[in-house]
């Protein structure tokens, strides 16, 4: 059944209404009409089925609903943050699909000093920041996740730094340096972490001097193994393994 996003301020009004570019998308890609069904989701953990009730047209054609009762996703246990520094292409649109399906909370976009990408001024980052939320809220609705992850705006590596305001989070950093531990090594020796950061370099890796700012903050170097990843691969199995043993034991 079709799936879309309707944020949580929209359910309360007496005529909750679908954007117009999902109108768009019921109405003549999915061919919907008055009095079919469809499944919305909040993005903070509800979802309810809803049915069609009419369309109107005020600066675009919209959708009418009528609401069902909702019922709750319980959140993850464990609170994961990808701070990935953005690789070149469109790879970070495919980083930010597959987090959204493994389970991750915050996506931050790092710019690193290997990172192709930059941010010419606030108005290009939050274009970028825009997209990737857009990008991320499509796979919520492809993958029945009713836990819309937050997309940060492009980040320098220092300023990201600054936004870690848990002392008690688990920080980790994927690292091709000599000295790091195992991933299940450093999951073993932490108790339960409710919050996890774990960042994923560019292609190029993060250079020494941001691997030892990320060290004198806590990060902690993980080994992935014995083959050297691309940027793409890091996140997913990163991802994969938190989830998997943080979030569904």
């Amino acid at each position: 059944m079709p799936r879309f996003y309707l944020p949580s301020h929209q359910w309360l009004l007496s005529e909750p209404q679908l954007n117009t570019f999902d109108t768009h998308h019921a109405a003549h890609v999915l061919r919907c009409e008055v009095g079919d069904s469809i499944v919305i989701f909040n993005g903070t953990g509800a979802e309810a089925m809803a049915t069609i009730i009419g369309f109107k047209k005020k600066g675009g054609l919209q959708a009418i609903l009528s609401i069902g009762t909702p019922k709750k996703t319980l959140p993850a246990s464990c609170h994961i943050t990808l701070a990935q520094a953005v690789p070149k292409g469109k790879n970070m649109d495919v980083i930010i699909q597959k987090a959204v399906e493994l389970g991750a909370s915050r996506i931050i976009p790092l710019l690193t000093e290997r990172t192709i990408l930059r941010c010419d001024n606030q108005e290009d980052a939050l274009q970028k920041q825009e997209r990737w939320q857009q990008i991320a809220i499509e796979a919520c609705k492809q993958s029945g996740q009713n836990w819309l992850p937050q997309v940060e705006k492009p980040s320098p590596i220092l300023e990201f730094f600054k936004m870690l305001g848990l002392p008690d989070q688990l920080l980790i950093i994927a690292s091709l340096e000599s000295e790091r531990d195992s991933l299940k090594g450093i999951l073993k020796n932490s108790t339960s972490p409710k919050t996890v950061t774990i960042m994923v370099g560019p292609e190029g890796d993060f250079t020494p001097k941001e691997y030892e700012a990320a060290k004198n903050i806590g990060f902690q170097s993980v080994d992935l193994g014995p083959l050297i990843l691309r940027a793409e691969t890091a996140a997913f199995y990163c991802l994969s393994v938190l989830s998997h043993e943080l979030n569904h034991q």
